[in-house]
């Protein structure tokens, strides 16, 4: 099996234990907004906002780096002709 699937399954795992732990309410202020949720929510709406993010983070970095590599292949490409 993958290292990484293991890494993954593992860190899923402990997050899922630390979240059962901690279904305590509490209130989350942001701004002019006040929001009375459980820590177990809260906790989840973090990681899959920061899963979210970094996986949009990612994606756009990638576009990119195959954007720049398509310009450069473009432009050798032109250069060739001449």
């Amino acid at each position: 099996m993958n290292f990484k699937i293991v890494g993954l399954i593992v860190i899923a795992c402990l997050a899922v234990v630390f979240v059962i732990q901690n279904v305590s309410a509490v209130t989350v202020s942001i701004f002019f907004w006040e929001i009375s949720l459980s820590l177990a929510l809260l906790i989840f709406f973090v990681l899959a906002f920061g899963f979210v993010f970094g996986w949009f983070l990612h994606s756009f970095l990638a576009y990119q780096k195959v954007k720049k590599e398509v310009s450069e292949i473009q432009n050798d490409l032109r250069s060739q002709k001449r």
